[in-house]
């Protein structure tokens, strides 16, 4: 190991980044590889985006913006807000960051101390452990389980508060197992940050695919609530803008001023030419969108009655693009699972305990593949398992 290596800083952690970095290596020296683990959507941006964008560049809109983002944009963000979920946000309330990457940084390194506790939904988005580390603060998952297709139950959150707990990130409809927490244990949740005076950073990147009658509501719109709330939310999943890397927080208006400086220190300001894009995805034509999440529909109605051929068990995901499966009767932890998987069949998957799950027992698979791709790995997979249980028995 270099000095370098050996000179990191304890907060400065790893804990899945080798199995991915393993895994992406494998399948370099592969043909014919199904990526079914990735969270990025297999669809292009909109056109009406694209053409925003090169005409900022024609234009010449290429320059800083205000570091809290193009105030038109910001406009047009607490607009939708209001619109799609009922929450009470203006422009100066917006802060607009590179990607909900750079928020959740933006939000820890303002409110987290040394030796504060920040409860996490789990499994989870593992950015939230490396962003509550790096400001000193002490990650503490709240499990959810299979049996409630991973919703959370208020009660595993209130065992895990103690008094040095600062915070509860929320991440409805979550990632990796596409929970849609019900609206009446999100009231509990309100109540329970009110008693407990936790701050609750409310994660909704995802909030706008939701399946089967599922509904999703946003915790900032409820009594009490928006004082003690940042609301995530951003344009790389619903509008296929991953690589544009535009992402905003909403909060209280004093709060968003306090982190200016903070948010100017880590990168300026968002990309100006995203920004023009984004201003176009959110003001411009739905109806592409809308044709994405009906596409994701479509593949998840025929993929969860094709895990249930196979014999494998996951919670119902509500929405999001992931299913969370248990594959422990197959006798392989997951990490192994996952491995041997690609190696013998091109299909490429990441085990659960990439998303700080203790469970060796869960995948996540998403459905970012064009539905005969997704049949091909399907089939692949039954083939897979069907040799397995053979060599076991």
């Amino acid at each position: 190991m270099s000095f370098l290596h050996d000179s990191i800083a304890p907060r400065i952690t790893e804990d899945d980044g080798s199995f991915r970095t393993k895994m992406l290596g494998i399948a370099s020296g592969m043909t014919n590889v199904i990526a079914m683990g990735r969270g990025d959507p297999d669809f292009h941006t909109p056109a009406h985006i694209v053409a925003a964008a090169k005409k900022a560049i024609d234009e010449n809109q290429h320059h800083y913006t205000a570091p809290n983002g193009l105030p038109q944009l910001r406009s047009a963000i607490a607009a939708d807000l209001k619109k799609q979920y009922g929450l009470d946000y203006t422009a100066d309330e917006i802060a607009v960051t590179a990607g909900v990457q750079e928020s959740i940084t933006l939000v820890m390194l303002a409110l987290i101390q040394a030796g504060d506790e920040v409860l996490i939904t789990s499994p989870r988005f593992t950015t939230y452990d490396m962003a509550v580390n790096l400001a000193g603060g002490i990650p503490v998952p709240v499990p959810t389980f299979q049996k409630d297709n991973f919703a959370l139950d208020v009660a595993e959150i209130e065992k895990r508060i103690t008094p040095r707990t600062r915070m509860f990130v929320l991440m409805s409809p979550n990632n990796p197992t596409g929970a849609v927490t019900p609206p009446d244990v999100i009231r509990k949740i309100a109540e329970l940050a009110t008693r407990h005076d936790l701050i609750v950073v409310s994660d909704e990147i995802y909030a706008k695919i939701i399946y089967d009658g599922n509904e999703h509501l946003s915790i900032a719109t409820l009594p009490g609530m928006k004082e003690r709330t940042i609301t995530l939310n951003g344009f790389s999943k619903t509008y296929a803008m991953t690589g544009w890397r535009v992402g905003y927080l909403a909060a209280p208006a004093d709060f968003v001023t306090r982190l200016t400086d903070t948010r100017h220190t880590l990168s300026i300001n968002t990309c100006t030419i995203s920004q023009h894009a984004a201003l176009a995805a959110i003001t411009g034509p739905q109806e592409p969108i809308e044709a994405m999440i009906d596409e994701y529909a479509a593949r998840r109605a025929y993929l969860l009655p094709a895990l249930d051929e196979m014999g494998l068990s996951y919670g119902n995901p509500g929405g999001a693009f992931y299913v969370y499966i248990n594959v422990a009767g197959t006798g392989m932890s997951t990490p192994d699972f996952c491995e041997r998987l690609l190696r013998e069949t091109g299909v490429m998957l990441f085990p659960g305990t990439m998303f700080g799950d203790h469970d060796p027992s869960y995948i996540r698979m998403s459905f970012l593949q064009p539905l005969p791709l997704i049949k091909e790995a399907v089939e692949r997979m039954k083939g897979f398992i069907a040799r397995h249980k053979e060599a076991a028995a």
